[in-house]
């Protein structure tokens, strides 16, 4: 996002880039409905969000939007100061993960696809780590 279009403070800036996740995923970029960079003050570690948005009944026709199955990746605004340093760790470590975590999501059975997950990656004090939800 360009730093004239940005919605951040001056302090916050975004880790990692459109490109830089395009690049990661490659042809797998198809199979990404949303590619968000929030805006909001402090997502605590919080530096990376995917999620796999399963084909459940969102209203009460019980309808399934297609458009909205599939996955959702988050970037979290970081302080500006941490920001070449946290795209660092992001490049060399999320990214391959994410990459990992949305190839097995592809080839998951149908009862892992039938459920929403998350997985939100963390930084803290230079260490990267991970963590799922169902």
């Amino acid at each position: 996002m360009s730093a004239r279009n940005r919605r951040l403070p001056r302090h916050r800036a975004w880790p990692l880039t459109t490109a830089d996740v395009e690049e990661c995923l490659g042809p797998y970029m198809t199979h990404v409905t949303e590619l968000r960079f929030l805006t909001g003050n402090d997502s605590g570690a919080i530096v990376l969000g995917a999620a796999w948005i399963a084909p459940e009944p969102r209203n009460h026709g019980r309808g399934i939007h297609p458009d909205t199955v599939g996955f959702r990746i988050d970037v979290h605004p970081v302080d500006a100061t941490a920001r070449a340093a946290t795209r660092t760790v992001l490049r060399v470590q999320a990214l391959p993960r994410l990459h990992t975590w949305i190839t097995q999501a592809i080839a998951a059975d149908e009862t892992w696809r039938l459920t929403s997950h998350q997985r939100h990656w963390r930084l803290t004090d230079g260490r990267l780590t991970h963590r799922d939800e169902a």
